[in-house]
């Protein structure tokens, strides 16, 4: 799949607060990793305090961009480990990373995809109710709103955002997403819906095709799945003069 052009990015993200603008009871929706979050220093940060505890002094070192993608292995090689170190640690660094990635302790570390605070608010400031809908589960709420309030994404108060969260940490995301579309529709009209991940992007495009539904090429779970041809694709998310 080829990647998002940069020289596009200012109309469709422009084409969406248009819409918002001109729609009453607009509705934007967002999923958070990947998308309006970079969770990489929640990664980097896994990683360092394996490396703490497991005493590799490679991996005290991990930083954010070691992370391609999902491949835990790769990361292990870009901190600087050996093939046979990354065969040693492989198995009990995911472990380790399991029981850590999905919790409110370690999402505090999430920052900002470029312009999303500023894209964001400037939807809400428009007239849009943004939505919020992740595969995170309940439990990891209380770390995604410190992480929303440290980088001045606009609060989900029940009234012009919310923040729809996984009810079962055990139910597959797809499932969960398609379960969320019925309670978004009820928000109001959705104008736009942004998502990383190609299945979720095809399932808003087929169930709101009125909608501008907008593929943000950050990383996904690597599944053989290509967006659809009519969805367009943004590098993040900064537009015009909107704070990043």
């Amino acid at each position: 799949m080829p990647r998002a052009r940069p020289t596009d990015q200012e109309s469709i993200l422009g084409a969406v607060l248009s819409r918002a603008r001109a729609t009453p009871r607009a509705v934007v929706l967002f999923d958070l990793d990947s998308t309006i979050l970079d969770n990489r220093p929640r990664q980097a940060r896994i990683l360092r305090d394996y490396g703490e505890q497991a005493g590799v002094p490679a991996l005290r070192d991990a930083h954010p961009e070691h992370w391609q993608g999902w491949d835990l292995e790769v990361a292990l090689a870009n901190a600087g480990l050996s093939p046979a170190e990354v065969a040693t640690h492989s198995a009990p660094a995911h472990r380790f990373w399991r029981e850590r990635f999905f919790t409110s302790a370690y999402c505090r570390f999430d920052v900002p995809v470029p312009g999303a605070p500023g894209f964001v608010g400037a939807l809400m400031e428009a007239g849009a109710r943004i939505a919020y809908v992740t595969g995170r589960p309940e439990g990891m709420r209380e770390g995604t709103l410190e992480a929303f309030s440290a980088h001045g994404f606009p609060p989900p108060d029940g009234r012009r955002a919310d923040l729809l969260m996984n009810p079962d940490a055990d139910m597959r995301d797809d499932t969960w997403k398609e379960m969320a579309c019925a309670r978004v529709e009820a928000l109001g009209e959705v104008v736009a819906a942004f998502d990383n991940e190609p299945t979720h992007v095809n399932l808003y495009a087929r169930a709101w095709p009125r909608a501008l539904v907008v593929h943000v090429d950050t990383d996904h779970s690597g599944r053989a799945v290509e967006v659809l041809p009519a969805v367009p694709s943004v590098l993040d998310l900064r537009w015009g003069s909107a704070p990043t």
